[in-house]
């Protein structure tokens, strides 16, 4: 049986910019779901009225790749 969840991109502000609506079978799912939209910022996962987690953003690369 899968539920509902809402993975919640969070700005530097507080404020949230967008919503993504999904379903998973676990909470453990629904993280490595969401974990995703941590390429755009802080993502705070939500199943109903109950925050699972709050995921951080993915580091930024180290800078550009050269070859030698």
């Amino acid at each position: 049986m899968t539920q509902q969840y809402r993975a919640y991109l969070v700005g530097e502000d507080g404020i949230f910019r967008s919503a993504e609506a999904f379903e998973a079978p676990s909470d453990s799912s629904a993280l490595g779901f969401a974990r995703q939209f941590t390429r755009h910022g802080k993502v705070e996962v939500w199943q109903l009225g109950r925050k699972i987690a709050v995921l951080d953003p993915e580091p930024s690369p180290q800078g550009p790749l050269t070859r030698q």
